[in-house]
């Protein structure tokens, strides 16, 4: 894991074309700013993994088991 300090304001860039931007520091939390080309998705991790759960519990329903 990289780990990179940045100030209120201050970016990285990923792969030149996503831009994540410190919008806020407030205590224990950070507000993040994300630009990124419409064809790269984004999700908060929670969100990620409930998508992948669900695409799980589909693709298992609809398996079928030939006697």
């Amino acid at each position: 894991m990289l780990v990179l300090s940045r100030k209120k304001n201050e970016q990285i860039i990923i792969n030149d074309s996503i831009t994540l931007t410190v919008i806020e520091i407030r205590g224990d939390k950070v507000r993040i700013g994300i630009e990124a080309p419409k064809d790269v998705t984004v999700h908060r991790r929670e969100v990620y993994e409930a998508i992948q759960n669900q695409a799980r519990s589909e693709d298992q329903g609809t398996r079928t088991v030939n006697p």
